[in-house]
């Protein structure tokens, strides 16, 4: 996979293994020649994500909405720093440069790109595959909550399907990559 786009949280969170996590996918994207996409912040674990593959010799594209450059404090030793108008572009070009998706954890904001990724995926605009990194269970209920909506009949059991999961960093990867539209 020649780029991946990674959502993930302006903060750290309260467990360590979060930060562990984003450090590692950092550090195996750079390892396995793979850029990173991401919103370009370096607070959080955007930052640490973003520090682990360039500290690994890895290629990191950032892209930011004019508004928050300054608020979340642009990581400034990016490959390419992309500031765009606002967060719908930013979005849209985070899609388009990405070959695939994959969310680590997050808040809102993390969910929200995510979900709408899927969204896209399901409507056709893209067929990108889409994942989720379920570290220490972090994306359950969410995933509790797309089983509902199957068993509820309102997501197809293939849509829920093609949300990739995984707790560990490279079998998650190669599902992706196997999974990419040829």
């Amino acid at each position: 996979m020649p780029r991946l786009t990674v959502f993930t949280g302006s903060s750290t969170g309260h467990d360590p293994i979060h930060r562990r996590a984003a450090d590692q996918l950092g550090a195996t994207l750079a390892r396995r020649d793979v850029e990173l996409v991401y919103g370009g912040g370096r607070m959080g674990l955007m930052g640490v994500l973003a520090d682990a593959a360039l500290d690994a010799g890895g290629v990191v594209h950032g892209v930011m909405p004019r508004h928050l450059v300054d608020h979340e404090d642009a990581h400034t030793r990016l490959t390419t720093l992309e500031v765009v108008e606002d967060m719908h572009a930013r979005k849209r070009r985070m899609a388009e440069l990405g070959d695939g998706f994959l969310a680590l954890p997050g808040g809102v904001g993390t969910l929200e790109e995510l979900v709408e990724i899927w969204t896209w995926r399901h409507l056709g605009l893209h067929a990108k595959p889409v994942g989720l990194l379920d570290v220490a269970g972090f994306w359950r209920p969410l995933l509790a909550l797309a089983d509902h909506m199957v068993e509820a009949g309102f997501l197809s059991r293939s849509r829920r399907e093609g949300l990739w999961t995984g707790e560990d960093v490279e079998p998650l990867l190669d599902l992706l990559e196997e999974s990419r539209p040829g």
